[in-house]
């Protein structure tokens, strides 16, 4: 005796169908995660990613000649949410000081923009530009970007630091 099972071509149109609707689901849910959780913008160099691409020869060019006549240290020991006092040292090759650089700091969190923190008008002493102590919005890892131009050469500096434990520092 065969038995045929008459319901057997009606469940492919329902799982056909629920495929359809659980892909258009996951598409849903990836857009609601993607607007949730933005992209941000890489600021590696203190300027957005395309210009830094664009330009990249030149900014190696340029941090090659900054080497061969500057030296620059960086002179804080560690960032804390409270009171972080950032200081460079900037000399020449023959260890002169430099007191007519111009440098620009900027403190931002690898993981958004929003809580930059711009530092413009270091007050210079025998080569050692120190900027106003500053309080972190945040505890945490952060950046501390620096561009320092001496005349025509200027150098791009980029440190990684964490308020939570001060060994962790990275050039």
């Amino acid at each position: 005796m065969n038995t045929v099972d008459k319901n057997a071509g009606k469940k492919w149109p329902w799982i056909i169908g629920l495929s359809i609707v659980a892909v258009i689901g996951f598409s849903v849910g990836t857009v609601k995660v993607a607007i949730n959780n933005p992209v941000e913008m890489s600021e590696y160099g203190m300027q957005s990613y395309h210009t830094y691409d664009d330009n990249v020869n030149e900014i190696i060019n340029a941090k090659i000649t900054f080497d061969k006549n500057y030296i620059v240290a960086f002179l804080t020991p560690q960032i804390v949410e409270k009171g972080t006092v950032i200081s460079y040292k900037i000399t020449d090759k023959s260890h002169s000081v430099i007191n007519d650089a111009k440098v620009n700091v900027v403190l931002t969190r690898p993981d958004t923009t929003k809580l930059d923190l711009n530092l413009t008008s270091p007050t210079v002493s025998n080569g050692v530009y120190t900027f106003s102590p500053i309080d972190l919005p945040k505890a945490g890892r952060w950046d501390i970007m620096a561009k320092i131009s001496i005349g025509d050469t200027q150098r791009y500096y980029n440190f990684k630091a964490d308020t939570r434990n001060p060994n962790t520092f990275e050039f």
